[in-house]
């Protein structure tokens, strides 16, 4: 797409290559040997280029014991634990509110009863007040009522 920039010339640069070289792994290490059971104090390496390595022995780890590993894990117990008291729980809920809905409509017939109750005995209240007492007799006629004057 674009023409080539023929004004400059690339600038030539000496290239120097690095060969890498193999390195040789040293032999394995003489062994020197030890009476069994015991270590010195100091244990000195001879490699095999003549230097020697000196140091402090160090005992091999032991291992820990191997703990015999429960068949079932704990925390899987825990939870299963927690599902069955979970369990209890939600029917425990469903029983308690069970019981406050038959509560609750207990205290609504009981209102209801009172009200009816209530109710009767003021009727009959009223309706037999009137015969115990000297009682007053309304004739109600029709009455007529022209230009804003009571005509009975």
């Amino acid at each position: 797409m674009f023409p080539e920039n023929t004004t400059h010339r690339p600038v030539q640069q000496a290239v120097t290559i690095h060969q890498p070289t193999p390195i040789t792994p040293y032999p394995a290490a003489p062994v020197v040997p030890v009476q069994p059971g015991t270590l010195p104090a100091v244990t000195s390496i001879v490699l095999p280029d003549g230097r020697v390595i000196t140091g402090y022995a160090i005992d091999p780890g032991q291992p820990e014991p191997v703990v015999a590993k429960p068949l079932v894990s704990r925390t899987a117990v825990n939870i299963a634990l927690g599902g069955i008291g979970f369990g209890a729980v939600c029917g425990g809920l469903v029983l308690l509110t069970t019981f406050i809905a038959a509560l609750a409509a207990l205290v609504q017939q009981l209102i209801i009863l009172a009200a009816v109750i209530f109710g009767g005995w003021i009727a009959v209240q009223v309706l037999t007040a009137g015969r115990e007492q000297g009682s007053t007799t309304v004739n109600i006629r029709k009455a007529v009522i022209k230009r804003n004057h009571f005509h009975g």
